[in-house]
Parts: C-alpha cells; structure tokens; sequence
C-alpha cells in the first residue's frame, strides 16, 4: 500500500470535496428514537460484516456493527493507537445497548458477531469473561506478576525476608468482559467502598491499574479492557446515579439503542464466514504492526471543520453522557482505518465514525431525554414548564412541603439555568428583591 504524506497541505483546493458530506454530519436530533444508521457508517469490512448477518437475524443492525468494531479493537490489542498532545487512545471501546427485555434481540446480537471472531485468534477466545463486581477482580483479570516479600527462615540465622513472585499474572493483557446484565455492574458500582468505578474509568483511558492498600495488591500497567453491556432503558434510568455522570464514567461508554429489525419465526440461517474471517486475520495482524495512526490531510481538513461542534459542552444529564464526543469519534475512526489495513485515518473513515458517533448521541438523546440527571433539577424544570407565570423560591419551597433545604433547590435552579434551560427574573419588592423563574 502506497504511503500517503501526513504533511498538511496549505492548498485546500486540492482537497476533493473534504468538507462536503454526502450526508452532512448535523448535531443530535430531536428526542425520538435515533434513525437508522447511515450507509457512509457501514464501510470496509465492518459494514460486509454487518451486510451480511442483517437479513439473517432479527437483531439491530447498530448492535451487529458496535460490537464488531468493539470486538476487533480488543483482539488488535494495545498496539495501535492515535495520539493527542500527551496522551495515547488505543483501539478499546466501551459499549451499553439499550433495549427491551426478550425483545430487542440483544443477546442475539451478540451470538452472531461473536460466531463471526470466534477461532481468530484462540488465545483472544478465552479472554472474554463476565461477572464485573469490583475493581479488585477487575485488575485480578489482568494482573502483572506479583512480587512480594516473604519470610525466610535459615536454622541458626533466624528470619530473613526476600523478593519472590507469588503469583505469575496473565500475559494477555487484553479483557473483553460481556454482561448481559449490565444493571448489576452498575448497581456493584453504587455500593459503597466499591471500587468498580473507578478502575474502570482508568481502564478505558488504558492507564496503569492499582489500587493504593496496606498489603501488596494487584497491578496492571499497560490494560486494555473493553467493554460490552446489555440493559434496559428503565434499568439505565434507574441505576445511573448522578455521581456516575459527573465523574466521567458514564461518557466512556457509547450507548446504543436496539430493537428488533424483522420477525423470523424460525430465526436467520447459518452463515459461511469464511472469507470475512479471512479478511479479519489480515486487518489485525497488520494493526498489530501500525502502531500510531494518524490523520491524513483529507481528515484532518474535515477534524478542524467538525471539531467545535463536537467539543462544544452541553447541559444536563444528556450533555453529561455525550461529553467525551471528540475522543470517540477518533477511536472509531481508528478502528476504520484498522479494518482497511490503512496506515492513516482517511476522509472516509472519519466521517463513518461521525455517523457512527451521531447513531449514539441520537440514542442518549432517545434515552435521556432533557434530563437533568438531577431529581430535584428535573422536578423544578417540570414544574417550571407548567407555570407560565414562573414561580419563585418560595414556590418551589411550598412544592416540596418544605422537606427540601433551600440549598438543594438552590442547587436545582443554578443547574438548569447553566444548562440554559431556565431563567431568573428579579422583582423589587418593599423589601428583599424576589427571584422569579421561568423554563427556556
């Protein structure tokens, strides 16, 4: 394959139509159920593999293409990688489909593209595990060597202490964990004292794992885990806490929304993939080789265009979950280009993981709502869009029959009017001036 200059070019008008999208990349729509995911997501071998099992299953065709992609960066492994400032992301996803119970053919899904990597590489095949519930057993999973003093006792010398290895580790670093239930990770991860959290967001950034106790723990210093989980949207509502939307844990996984595509009452046929699988072995034995992938100047022109939609914040539990749109784009353009054996993220594969990306943000919108991801904050902004005339402090006071602190509905108010979803309007008064509040 012929190499391409990653100089940028001060000529645009050598670009051919680099800004131009066949089908324009446009911010989240409104909250409805997202639509159907966009050809230009469904390129390369990710869009054959999907291509091919579609008409064979009753699954989502999103579920099929989301948990390939997270599949293959698992099995390429921590080799290649794209690069920002200091920091390096590497080819691991963390992925949520969201749909009914028994009916959005979630685990289905799953079957099916699991059938597809199975035999790839045998050694990948016994890294996929379940049964999330701590960050200990999260880095167990993919422990270095563990090197601990023990005591050595010589007759006539007494008691001496030395190194030794008292647990050999794994070797494969690479942790694909599965769970069907995703509810009970997430609730694992409220208890308190729990660690789960917090491993796995330093997990996602491929970052050393350990945890700071008094006796010798587990470490890893070089993880990559990905992640797949399959839940409920009530479960999702239920369980994700607002501290998990405030401390970065919920925006590392890309949420998809998944129902069934067709009815077969005898389900899909068995598949021959062969050749896909032919073409799978190529693309990861060459990820394997690449190393750092970076933009060639066809992306890189359409990165700069794009780029302050992506990064600008956004309020409310939805902004909340979306917040890390810049750096998921990457990695799914990463992947892309990984599957088409490209040494560098060309125009096509960025735009397919903006459409990619553009299916998860519709699907946060289709989950949350305009949630605040704040009870309280939720209740005032509903009771706000009723009240036309707009309701003071002590209003709201009067709402919760007083079993609210002022602080609290402080607190609300101040969140929906940084989301830009409230306003306050100062009335004199013969005495202290009255806030009046009214919905955006």
């Amino acid at each position: 394959m012929a190499k391409i200059d990653p100089k940028p070019i001060s000529d645009t008008s050598v670009i051919p139509n680099a800004l131009a999208f066949d089908e324009p990349y446009v911010p989240p729509e409104p909250d409805t159920w997202p639509r159907p995911l966009s050809e230009l997501a469904l390129i390369g071998l990710a869009g054959d593999v999907v291509r091919m099992i579609e008409p064979e299953t009753e699954s989502d065709p999103a579920t099929i293409l989301f948990q390939f992609l997270t599949m293959f960066g698992n099995m390429v492994g921590r080799y290649s990688y794209w690069e920002v400032e200091d920091t390096k992301h590497y080819t691991n996803l963390f992925i949520c489909i969201v749909g009914q119970s028994c009916k959005a053919r979630k685990g289905t899904s799953y079957q099916r593209v699991k059938r597809v990597c199975k035999g790839i590489d045998p050694e990948w095949d016994e890294r996929v595990l379940a049964g999330l519930s701590s960050g200990e057993g999260l880095i167990w999973a993919v422990r270095d060597p563990i090197v601990e003093s023990v005591a050595v006792k010589e007759k006539g010398k007494g008691t001496t202490y030395e190194e030794q290895q008292t647990d050999s580790g794994v070797l494969d670093k690479r942790l694909l964990v599965v769970e069907s239930e995703f509810a009970r990770v997430l609730s694992a991860g409220q208890r308190q004292g729990n660690t789960l959290t917090a491993v796995m967001r330093e997990a996602w950034d491929g970052n050393r794992l350990g945890l700071m106790t008094k006796t010798k723990g587990a470490q890893c210093a070089a993880p990559h885990i990905s992640i797949i989980g399959h839940i409920t949207k009530d479960e999702l509502l239920r369980c994700l806490t607002d501290t998990e939307t405030a401390n970065g844990y919920a925006n590392r996984f890309l949420f998809v929304c998944a129902r069934r595509s067709k009815v077969l009452p005898f389900g899909g046929k068995r598949l021959d993939y062969s050749q896909v699988q032919d073409r799978l072995r190529a693309a990861i034995a060459k990820a394997r080789r690449t190393g750092e992938v970076p933009l060639d100047p066809q992306a890189a022109a359409l990165w700069e265009a794009v780029y302050p939609d992506l990064s600008e914040p956004a309020g409310g539990l939805l902004g909340n979950v979306t917040a890390r749109a810049e750096a998921q784009v990457r990695r799914l353009a990463c992947l892309y280009a990984l599957l088409d054996e490209s040494e560098y993220v060309c125009f096509e594969h960025l735009q397919a993981g903006l459409q990619a990306w553009k299916y998860c943000a519709n699907s946060c919108r289709s989950i949350f709502g305009d949630s605040m991801g704040d009870p309280i904050a939720d209740d005032i902004l509903n009771l706000l869009r009723r009240s036309p005339d707009g309701l003071t402090r002590t209003d709201l006071f009067q709402h919760f029959q007083k079993h609210k602190r002022s602080e609290e509905i402080g607190r609300g108010l101040q969140a929906i009017q940084k989301a830009g979803k409230g306003r306050c309007q100062i009335e004199q008064t013969g005495g202290r001036p009255t806030e009046r509040w009214f919905s955006v």
